[in-house]
């Protein structure tokens, strides 16, 4: 069997492992969560009392949903890996399961993680900001879905490349927006068609673009992970 390779029934134990252990891990520090949670709030706030009494036009209110999931994933999915660094746990973690599991596990988590804040923030989003309205619910609730995974797929590469850094705060936003520039644009494109009230065949084309980067992003991540996990 080649280094660094597990039957496939080891390697599921080992991802599921993997992501046990962050979510107790979270469970009782709750770093992430309430990062995340605190940034969707306070954005929302002040989204509302930027806008006033005023409304905005539909497009502007449904890039700006996305600009508020885009930068709270960046306020929580990027210590994926830093705390590994931080606790001392890196080599541990690399000596009691492979690379795939490690990648593999934290994508979980962190897919979990993101569709969790994503639902929260799309709900209050919808509660508090005036003028967003969904007429084509099928559309949203795709967009919102691969969009999820695919913001998943990105940030644990990321954080990965990052985890080493000196300046790990600034790096990840500078690293994150141009790999999830044509991410935000497909999600953001396909909200529009589905506030618009346009049929589910309409927004295919965003649909395919977002499988398509999901696809690139994890089976070009998984190749890439060992290299730079074992640097």
């Amino acid at each position: 069997m080649p280094p660094g390779k597990a039957p496939a029934g080891a390697l599921l134990r080992s991802v599921r492992t993997v992501f046990l252990k962050d979510w107790r891990s979270e469970l009782r520090t709750r770093y992430a969560v309430s990062a995340l949670l605190m940034f969707v709030v306070t954005t929302i706030a002040i989204i509302l009392f930027s806008l006033g009494s005023e409304g905005a036009s539909s497009d502007a209110l449904d890039g700006m949903l996305w600009v508020v999931i885009f930068f709270a994933a960046m306020s929580g999915l990027s210590r994926t890996f830093v705390m590994e660094e931080e606790r001392g746990t890196t080599l541990t973690l690399q000596l009691a399961a492979p690379p795939a599991a490690v990648f593999f596990g934290k994508l979980l988590f962190n897919l979990v993680l993101v569709t969790g804040i994503n639902a929260v923030t799309v709900l209050l989003y919808a509660l508090f900001i005036n003028g967003f309205v969904i007429r084509t619910v099928s559309i949203f609730a795709v967009t919102v879905a691969l969009g999820s995974i695919a913001l998943a797929a990105a940030s644990t590469i990321i954080a990965a490349i990052i985890a080493r850094a000196n300046t790990r705060g600034t790096l990840y936003p500078v690293l994150s927006f141009p790999i999830m520039l044509p991410l935000l644009l497909s999600v953001i494109e396909a909200t529009r068609k589905a506030s618009e009230g346009a049929f589910f065949a309409e927004a295919g084309g965003e649909f395919q673009l977002l499988i398509s980067y999901i696809v690139v992003v994890v089976v070009s991540s998984s190749m890439l992970f060992e290299y730079i996990w074992k640097d």
